[in-house]
């Protein structure tokens, strides 16, 4: 008697197809539909999410009350800037790598003068920030940011127009 183990039964893997999806209206400069990830935001969410982290990020002082108002903001443009050095390795280029690492080290020195020099330094840094941020988001020289830009961008001008606002007003700064 032959008796086959239930193990060593094979059975048919069902096949599925994927509809086509057409790439005519799309680049990799301006990605279509098919080229969204899951975890992309829109746009005006990015930009939502973008004000409201920027009004969290220019209160910081009153979470870190020990430095500064100056200090804390030195250290979250330092922050700020190093993230696209994140970006840059993920990204895997060599050139960006070095020109983002570059960038980073400008804002550092940047930041160290707005502690030393002038807190107006501060709103010049995080306003540059948004700016390269505007270049980054049109140009895409760092691969794989999509939503980021503007997020962070919204997030930059958010705090250079409330860190402008406390610096004119006497709140806190040196």
């Amino acid at each position: 008697m032959n008796h086959t183990h239930p193990a060593t039964t094979t059975h048919p893997t069902p096949t599925t197809t994927r509809p086509a999806t057409s790439s005519t209206t799309s680049s990799p400069a301006h990605p279509g539909p098919q080229h969204r990830h899951r975890h992309d935001l829109p746009f005006s969410a990015a930009v939502g999410w973008g004000l409201v982290v920027g009004v969290a990020n220019a209160a910081a002082p009153l979470a870190f009350w020990w430095p500064d108002a100056s200090s804390v903001h030195a250290l979250a443009i330092a922050l700020i800037a190093a993230i696209y050095i994140g970006f840059a390795v993920a990204d895997g280029r060599r050139h960006v790598i070095a020109a983002e690492c570059a960038v980073a080290a400008l804002f550092v020195i940047l930041a160290a003068g707005a502690v030393t020099l002038s807190p107006w330094l501060l709103v010049a840094g995080y306003f540059a920030h948004g700016c390269k941020d505007l270049w980054q988001h049109r140009s895409h020289f760092v691969a794989g940011t999509r939503w980021w830009p503007p997020f962070c961008l919204a997030v930059d001008w958010t705090v250079a127009g409330i860190v402008a606002i406390a610096i004119a007003a006497g709140l806190g700064f040196h």
